[in-house]
């Protein structure tokens, strides 16, 4: 269980003791100790499992209770992950709805200011080239400084990569460095495989710091693969901090237009499965290279 759903789980036995405590006030001091003594267990594991005796039903958000169509409030909430439905305290969401947005929230901001670990790079064996970005202010207000790799990254692309490989890919931050820790390990296996299996050969991967999707415009102009595919950190929302987006191009190059890239989106383990993915992946590289283009030119 992941550490949201975990908070979620906390929360909710935190509400449990609060409406124990309205029902019997004398047990006010037994209630609260154990929800404290449930919180500091919790901050002191590392595992970020449940309890074995908690479901994941008790981890969800409160919904309407005795919704005038049952059924088809059953069919919105089975068909998004999206907060809908859920309860209220007078005109104010519950107390526990609102914690697990905060947490959403803050998980999405940890998402865009963190960085991808070393450790993760070096055990992918993936080298670091670096855009313009500069600092990650100026990579959130200035988009186009992540489009292209410094000085330094083009000699080094230069000097390690395979040059005109017929697949080329490429890791890339983005707005999510937590969407690449927890995928790459299934995405870039499954790929790999892939490719294998349609005999296609790959270039020398390697990874993005500060890179945005236009990077692979300007990669493209240096290594001039026949496909490249950017594995890249999607924005993220308040359902998920850890989606990755695959941008595909047949022949990127400067001035390639939005309409010229594939694009495979919301790769986690709550959207497409990172594994399912990457081998998708394969197929489409197949294809491109098949029917030299991509985009909305291509034909699956």
């Amino acid at each position: 269980m992941n550490d949201s759903s975990t908070l979620n789980w906390l929360v909710d036995q935190v509400m449990k003791a609060l409406e124990k405590k309205v029902e019997d006030r004398e047990s006010k001091p037994h209630m609260i100790a154990e929800a404290a003594t449930s919180y500091e267990m919790l901050a002191q594991s590392h595992s970020g499992e449940l309890p074995s005796d908690h479901s994941i039903d008790e981890v969800l958000p409160h919904n309407i209770p005795e919704p005038r169509w049952a059924e088809g409030m059953e069919e919105l909430l089975a068909s998004t992950p999206a907060r809908i439905g859920v309860w209220r305290t007078g005109t104010r969401p519950l107390t526990s709805t609102m914690l697990a947005l905060r947490n959403a929230h803050a998980a999405a901001i940890d998402a865009v200011f963190s960085e991808v670990s070393p450790d993760l790079l070096q055990e992918m064996n993936l080298f670091t080239v670096e855009t313009h970005y500069g600092d990650m202010e100026t990579f959130l207000r200035r988009p186009d400084k992540g489009r292209r790799i410094n000085d330094e990254g083009v000699a080094l692309m230069r000097e390690k990569c395979v040059h005109r490989p017929q697949v080329q890919i490429v890791v890339a931050d983005g707005l999510s460095a937590n969407a690449i820790e927890s995928n790459i390990r299934d995405v870039y296996p499954s790929l790999m495989n892939a490719l294998e299996v349609y005999g296609l050969s790959c270039g020398t991967p390697f990874f993005v710091r500060g890179g945005r999707v236009g990077c692979m415009d300007h990669i493209g102009e240096i290594l001039h693969p026949e496909v490249l595919v950017l594995l890249i950190g999607e924005r993220p929302g308040l359902v998920s901090s850890e989606s990755m987006s695959a941008y595909m191009c047949y022949r990127p190059h400067a001035g390639t237009v939005e309409s010229d890239r594939t694009v495979i989106s919301n790769i986690h383990r709550g959207g497409t499965p990172p594994i399912e993915a990457g081998a998708h992946m394969g197929t489409v590289l197949y294809k491109m290279l098949e029917q030299q283009t991509s985009g909305i030119k291509l034909i699956m």
